[in-house]
């Protein structure tokens, strides 16, 4: 009986330390933040640990000095950079937590362990009867008629 308490107890201090690392490591996500700025200086970006915008600053002369496609691109560039970051950052807050084979990037992507057949779209194929090659969409008769 003493054999299967001292067990138990063991069992439960270990799942107290993985839920004090697992909180440890949910701070430290949360905390991290990542601010690029372009290299020409006209934009600076700050994303989170899951990549969402938190921050643009334009400087003025973006403006006059870029088209709006232009200053699009740096924008799309830049804040692709700094999630690129977080998404590392994020991926060394995780590696401690993970089994040895889990790759932290794939799994901050969503992809885990998942095989590139099932990261796939699926096909779909339309039965020959489910065409609605023959189908008319028109009323017969307009409502308007009906006044």
């Amino acid at each position: 009986m003493a054999d299967h308490r001292a067990q138990v107890e063991d069992l439960i201090a270990g799942y107290r330390r993985s839920r004090e690392q697992l909180g440890a490591v949910q701070r430290q996500l949360a905390t991290v933040s990542e601010t690029v700025t372009s290299e020409d200086g006209l934009v600076t970006v700050t994303v989170s640990a899951s990549g969402s915008l938190s921050d643009l600053d334009i400087a003025d002369n973006a403006y006059r000095s870029l088209r709006p496609d232009q200053l699009a691109a740096v924008i799309i560039r830049t804040t692709a950079e700094a999630t690129a970051r977080a998404t590392r950052a994020a991926a060394e807050a995780l590696a401690p937590v993970l089994p040895t084979d889990t790759d932290p990037d794939a799994l901050l992507r969503g992809t885990a362990d998942l095989s590139a057949e099932e990261l796939m779209p699926p096909i779909e194929l339309v039965e020959p009867d489910e065409t609605f090659e023959n189908t008319t969409w028109m009323r017969s008769g307009s409502t308007r008629d009906a006044r």
